[in-house]
């Protein structure tokens, strides 16, 4: 199995209930289960490398096109010292 499919399937059975309950938050996926909605990309990002590791997860904005990440934020979060 593609790396993330799972995720990106479990996200799409989600997808509806979570556009009308939290719309522009972010969602992280975690194999077949919603691991979490945050405020920011960077608060997501965060909490799920503390909890996952490197992954694979999926992070996606909730009601918004697929695929647009902002990588400075994403760089700093895995590029962090502490």
């Amino acid at each position: 199995m593609k790396a993330l499919e799972r995720e990106i399937r479990a996200y799409a059975k989600l997808r509806g209930q979570l556009e009308v309950e939290s719309f522009g938050q972010w969602a992280v996926v975690y194999g077949d289960d919603l691991a979490g909605i945050y405020e920011s990309l960077e608060a997501a990002a965060v909490a799920a490398v503390e909890r996952f590791g490197r992954g694979p997860f999926l992070i996606e904005q909730i009601g918004e096109d697929p695929g647009t990440l902002n990588i400075p934020t994403v760089w700093r979060v895995f590029n962090a010292d502490d």
